[in-house]
């Protein structure tokens, strides 16, 4: 099991089920093309086996299911119903929340207790804007419907600058009047705004500046949070907690225990580096003849890993797991 020398192993996976998506987020996106399958997408059962042997060698205990847009895949279902048989700790899934009323029985089904939901704003233009996809109506349905189904709900919001800040506080009151936990999330330094940095710079808001909006409203102190949570939070008297995960502002790289899965079947051990690493041809082998491939590999993910910060990479967050 490979440890470096800070003491970082992989623990968390996060699996893009698919690259396809049903939106085209300025953030994530700079064409407004919305992402389509790629052709030489993993099965069901590739995934399964991958995630197996992830358990395995380098002993991964969460998994999160992600995209692109994952209830979009006609993997979900088989790939949900396999996962019985791994014995995973825990298992999440990130959503745009576009088919959450449509595929909630099946997720309730299949035992997520817990959903990630990306949505930057309550106002229906501003959405449009974000979004160029999506109707926000049926997202607060699914959320409402999902929520009284008993599953965990947090939000994924990504404040910028004149596009959405205006929303912080709104958000905010929601989430602490339903019960959903909001994560601000830093502007990351991904894909096309890799790029760009003076389309970054305009648009990015800060921890600190996140903080004197949500002062103006509310009145919070910081809260504990485990050791390799990305989140900085803080409670709200009685109301509710919320976090900000400061990519840029306050790094968590030291800390960080997280791997990544594209559909496509390449390991990426940080968001800073461009190098994937290939498992699919050991999809196909007996599992008792990859292990130590496998260790090779991921001994070259972690390598990966920043020292201490973010610094950005050309990969689409949405192709990786994000």
């Amino acid at each position: 099991m490979n440890i470096d020398r800070h003491g970082r192993r992989f623990r968390k996976l996060r699996l893009s089920l698919t690259a396809a998506c049903n939106f085209a987020c300025t953030y994530c996106v700079a064409d407004g093309r919305r992402l389509v399958a790629a052709r030489d997408e993993l099965t069901a059962q590739a995934m399964l086996s991958a995630v197996r042997l992830l358990k395995n060698v380098a002993g991964i205990n969460a998994l999160r299911i992600t995209g692109g847009e994952p209830l979009l895949s006609d993997r979900l279902e088989p790939f949900l119903l396999g996962l019985d048989t791994l014995g995973l700790g825990d298992i999440s899934l990130t959503t745009n929340g576009q088919l959450l009323t449509r595929k909630l029985p099946l997720l309730v089904r299949a035992g997520v207790r817990r959903l990630n939901v990306s949505l930057d704003t309550l106002n229906p233009d501003t959405f449009g804007h974000i979004a160029r996809g999506g109707d926000l109506n049926s997202i607060l349905l699914g959320l409402e419907q999902a929520r009284k189904a008993g599953i965990a709900i947090k939000i994924n919001m990504v404040p910028m600058q004149d596009l959405n800040l205006d929303q912080v506080l709104p958000m905010l009151q929601f989430c602490l009047e339903q019960g959903y936990e909001l994560r601000f999330i830093e502007l990351m330094r991904m894909g096309h705004l890799a790029e760009n940095p003076r389309a970054f710079r305009n648009r990015y808001v800060g921890h600190g500046e996140l903080l004197d909006l949500v002062k103006k409203r509310f009145e919070f102190v910081p809260v504990g949070a485990p050791k390799d949570s990305t989140a900085l939070r803080y409670k709200v008297g009685d109301l509710g907690t919320f976090g900000i995960i400061a990519n840029e502002s306050a790094p968590f790289c030291r800390s960080c225990n997280r791997l990544r899965l594209s559909s496509t079947g390449w390991l990426y051990g940080c968001l800073s580096s461009n190098r994937g690493h290939y498992i699919g041809d050991l999809l196909q082998q007996p599992e008792n003849h990859t292990n130590s491939q496998l260790e090779k590999l991921l001994a070259y993910a972690l390598a990966d890993k920043q020292e201490t910060e973010f610094t950005g990479s050309a990969l689409i967050m949405k192709s990786v797991g994000g």
